[in-house]
């Protein structure tokens, strides 16, 4: 595939994850918390902690797509294997690790102020999982890139 077909297709699975981030965050979660405070009014309370922490849980998750975006751009440079796209990659690993970690010890901490259940965590432990295994990718591949792109280096200085 070419470079710049390649980057295009990147590109609109980028923007499909921020859409469909974006319907969840904004419209889903809100809906389920709305339906949740419904029918048990005595956990109302919760609702605005909760969607707080969650939209910030979004943070991290949307700026690993900008810099999922500026790896796709160099991609359509012919740039795939440089130390720019190793580096985004080591920032996406680290966001994602770091909102795994934000998210199982908020969890955690609503469960402490009974503002959860402990069910609630043990399902949390899903996405605290899925967070980890796209940290540890992009640490893979930042490591795989960052080595393609000495070995491209030393290609490009050989006669």
């Amino acid at each position: 595939m070419e470079q710049k077909k390649l980057s295009k297709w990147l590109k609109c699975m980028i923007i499909a994850i921020g859409i469909c981030g974006l319907i969840i965050y904004a419209v889903v979660i809100p809906y389920l918390g709305v339906d949740l405070r419904v029918q048990y009014p005595e956990f109302s309370y919760c609702f605005w902690p909760w969607l707080s922490f969650i939209w910030v849980t979004a943070i991290p998750c949307y700026a690993a797509l900008v810099f999922a975006w500026k790896i796709a751009a160099n991609i359509s440079r012919d740039q795939s294997f440089s130390n720019t796209n190793a580096k985004l990659l080591k920032w996406i690993s680290n966001l994602f690790a770091g909102d795994a970690g934000f998210f199982f010890v908020g969890n955690v901490m609503f469960l402490l102020l009974n503002m959860s259940h402990p069910s609630i965590v043990i399902m949390s432990f899903f996405i605290v999982f899925v967070g980890i295994v796209i940290s540890i990718a992009s640490a893979v591949l930042s490591y795989l890139v960052k080595k393609a792109a000495i070995l491209q280096e030393q290609s490009d200085w050989t006669i």
